[in-house]
């Protein structure tokens, strides 16, 4: 693994994001002081003061520790969500820190290492997870860097000190991606996103193919069956396509079937079947995910015994389609989903699962930029629900648009109700019918942080 020469200590600004937590776990474990700021208090940053590491939630630069205040030693490392005023930023540029975005030390890791690197506008998450699940448990092991919390790790973060390979989720937001130089590589997706940064859709699919032009030469670059990026600049590296059972691809699904509640499959592959393969997890769109990670598995000398043995016991990541109440012919489930893709496939794989349930959307928008540039997208997802409840959008690190509100999306959305409600107001608001009925929560915001009272209400009046 690789740190920054001569750096003693770390401080993060914005250390409770998903990514920026991975690497406070990852200095830590090299046996460096780590401190860092976020804005407020989450259950993430509850476990990383668990651990020992110190977070902060005043921004003034009188909250830094003196320990972090010598500048021959400490590296400073930003998240672009706290944006370039943020007062401790400032204070440590005005200084002549060594100050670097999350991503380029993410690219120095993966330099220094056996990257394996998997993007998407979607679905990278689940495959990244699962991928670092397969390798976890074979003979290669791998150091990890996560996007969500992995249910059998309990964490974003695993270490591995003694394996050569690093499993990253690689970030499109901001082109973070491109600081990566990654061994293997993995496109699940490119609908278009973060067109405030990209500006247009032709930009954004651009990054991807610069993305793949990273690979280093003699690695294997892993692409979707279907999608429209130009590898022409692709140089030296083997390429491979997957899908979920498309015979076109190198990797698919053969033979999917449902045996006691999950699926089974075979894998086909360049080198023949793999067979006697089962998903630990639900859902059909977890099959593809799962084809995707087994193929960077498989391409980097995982065993198919191992992928076998490991495959079911995976448990999934916090906010993928989490099951929290299931009480006679009611289920609640939360999801991470907040683009409208993802919603479609949310909506399309609980419509599979549970034919003839009244199903109950619950969507927070991340973002005015995204709310504005794909309000008539997320309507069109959201009009598969039975009934639609909106959120206001949560900003992030976003200032308000003149003009631009959940009702952006509502007014588009035809042929299905749809209600409105304060962020206070939704554990009280959401109605239980007299039918089967799934409630099911979605958002990148703190909607998440609703899931324990919604949970506990819905069981109160499950039990009445």
């Amino acid at each position: 693994m690789i740190t920054p020469e001569g750096i003693k200590q770390v401080w993060l600004i914005g250390i409770g994001g998903i990514g920026m937590s991975a690497l406070a776990r990852y200095f830590k474990r090299m046996g460096l002081p780590v401190a860092g700021y976020d804005r407020t208090p989450s259950p993430l940053t509850d476990a990383l003061q668990k651990e020992g590491i110190e977070v902060c939630f005043d921004d003034s630069p009188e909250r830094i520790k003196p320990q972090y205040r010598k500048v021959e030693d400490t590296l400073v490392i930003y998240t672009p969500a706290v944006g370039e005023e943020q007062a401790q930023l400032l204070w440590f540029r005005g200084h002549g820190f060594s100050v670097m975005k999350r991503a380029r030390v993410l690219g120095l890791i993966s330099s220094g290492s056996k990257g394996v690197c998997i993007s998407g506008t979607h679905g990278k998450t689940t495959i990244s997870t699962l991928t670092a699940h397969l390798f976890k448990e074979s003979h290669l092991g791998c150091t990890a860097f996560l996007g969500g919390i992995s249910k059998n790790f309990g964490s974003n973060f695993l270490w591995d000190e003694k394996s050569d390979y690093v499993v990253m989720e690689a970030d499109e937001y901001d082109r973070s991606f491109l600081w990566l130089q990654p061994q293997t590589a993995l496109i699940s997706s490119v609908d278009a996103d973060h067109l405030d940064i990209y500006g247009d859709r032709e930009s954004f699919i651009q990054a991807f193919s610069d993305f793949a032009a990273k690979v280093r030469e003699g690695g294997n670059l892993v692409v979707k069956e279907g999608l429209d990026v130009d590898l022409s600049a692709v140089r030296g590296v083997k390429m491979y396509r997957y899908a979920l059972n498309s015979m076109k691809a190198d990797f698919y699904a053969k033979n999917i079937r449902i045996e006691k509640g999950y699926y089974n499959f075979e894998l086909q592959t360049p080198d023949g079947l793999i067979e006697g393969l089962k998903m630990g997890i639900p859902g059909l769109l977890n099959v593809e995910n799962a084809v995707g990670a087994l193929a960077l598995a498989y391409l980097n000398g995982v065993k198919a015994d191992e992928l076998r043995d490991s495959l079911p016991l995976f448990k999934g990541i916090s906010r993928r389609f989490d099951i929290h109440v299931k009480s006679g012919s009611f289920i609640y489930i939360d999801d991470y989903a907040h683009h409208p893709e993802e919603i479609r496939a949310t909506i399309e794989s609980v419509r599979l699962m549970y034919p003839g349930y009244y199903l109950t959307g619950v969507f927070q928008p991340h973002l005015y930029t995204r709310t504005r540039d794909f309000a008539e997208e997320f309507a069109s997802s959201l009009s598969a629900l039975d009934e639609v409840i909106l959120l206001d959008i949560y900003p992030a690190r976003e200032l308000p648009i003149e003009g631009v509100s959940s009702k952006s999306i509502g007014d588009k959305i035809s042929g299905t109700p749809v209600k409105y409600y304060h962020y206070k107001e939704l554990t009280e608001a959401v109605e239980i019918k007299d039918v089967p009925q799934i409630v099911i929560t979605m958002g990148a915001g703190d909607i998440d942080r609703l899931v324990p009272a919604l949970s506990e209400r819905f069981r109160r009046l499950m039990e009445s």
